[in-house]
């Protein structure tokens, strides 16, 4: 029987199971023609080795997990190396507030970085989630969207030069409502606490990344995941029953459940079988159904973070306060012990 990874290396499957998937996973109205993905995708293909880029919400690492652990247990052949390297605080913009972390040091930018962590890991992909932090929490404004648009357009340049492909994905979503006495109207001139409608300005960078993807068939196409809209369509629906559901208590940083919709996302977007995990809201309940999957996906998560650490260490950052990492070696041969324990626990 054909593995689910080979449907994942092969494009010609993705748009169809991406919109049939849209169509399974809300009740809400149709999805723009943006939301449909560009033809031309290579998806994994020829893939080996996957750089995962980003703020605070890739640092966590958990939707980095729960994707290497879906596919794993759905293809024994699974071979494909992920790496995170996401930075908490980090912009693609190179923009921070003025008194970010209390004026203890200002946001770092990924391009301080960037060379040396594609030096360092040669990947084949990149995937790159940016955006949160980019606008840093005011209200819109063409300045700040500008460097947003120039920082992407050169994270791209910069993979291109070694040889890597990037997927953008879209910002995850802004909620006010759990920090509602903390935020800020609109016609400020300063803002030490978030903007009450960042969402909106957040759209507006999702939209713009979208466009691009929708810009034409051809190969310069941008390949984008759309994270923002399906949270956000989430949220509202289960906030229509439950007026304080949330998917982020501070507003910013998912929960588990946050964490498996961008997930979810990404498998679609390579091809996953929409019937088995479009309407799925539980990622450790999808996992648990496969023989071994909590105990993989534990094991997993536990190597991610073990190597994340290992490799920010090794390429350097300009963040404070960030755990320090094994010395490569090291932190090579530890994960080589989990990667045993993975490969017998499959079935």
């Amino acid at each position: 029987m054909k593995s689910v990874l080979t449907s994942f290396r092969s494009c010609s499957l993705v748009p169809a199971l991406f919109a049939f998937a849209i169509g399974l996973c809300t009740s809400a109205p149709p999805a723009r023609a943006a939301e449909v993905p560009a033809a031309g995708q290579q998806g994994l293909a020829g893939v080996k080795r996957v750089l995962f880029l980003g703020d605070s919400i890739t640092h966590a690492g958990k939707y980095i997990a729960y994707v290497e652990t879906y596919l794993r247990t759905h293809d024994p052949d699974f071979a494909i190396e992920f790496i995170n390297m996401g930075l908490a605080s980090e912009t693609v913009s190179g923009l921070s507030e003025e008194d970010h972390a209390g004026g203890k040091f200002p946001r770092p930018t990924v391009h301080e970085r960037l060379e040396r962590a594609l030096a360092a890991v040669k990947p084949d992909l990149v995937v790159a989630c940016y955006g949160m932090n980019c606008g840093i929490y005011h209200p819109f404004s063409d300045e700040r969207f500008q460097k947003y648009q120039a920082g992407m357009e050169l994270l791209r340049k910069r993979s291109a030069d070694v040889g890597a492909r990037v997927l953008h994905l879209t910002p995850p979503v802004f909620d006010p409502e759990p920090i509602r006495a903390r935020v800020l109207p609109a016609g400020r001139t300063d803002y030490r606490t978030p903007y009450e409608g960042y969402d909106d300005v957040l759209a507006r960078y999702s939209d713009w990344l979208l466009s691009k993807r929708s810009k034409s068939a051809a190969a310069d196409g941008w390949d984008v995941v759309d994270v923002h809209g399906p949270m956000l369509r989430f949220l509202k629906e289960h906030r229509a029953s439950d007026p304080k559901y949330c998917l982020a208590g501070d507003g910013v940083h998912p929960n588990d459940i946050g964490q498996w919709i961008i997930a979810r996302a990404l498998l679609l977007h390579w091809g996953a079988p929409a019937a088995e995990i479009a309407r799925a809201e539980d990622g450790d309940k999808v996992i648990a159904q496969k023989p071994n999957g909590p105990a993989m996906l534990k094991l997993i998560a536990e190597r991610q973070a073990l190597l994340h650490d290992a490799w920010l260490t090794k390429t350097g950052h300009k963040r404070p306060g960030v755990k320090a990492g094994l010395p490569m070696e090291e932190a090579q041969a530890k994960a080589k012990e989990i990667d045993a324990k993975i490969a017998a626990l499959k079935p």
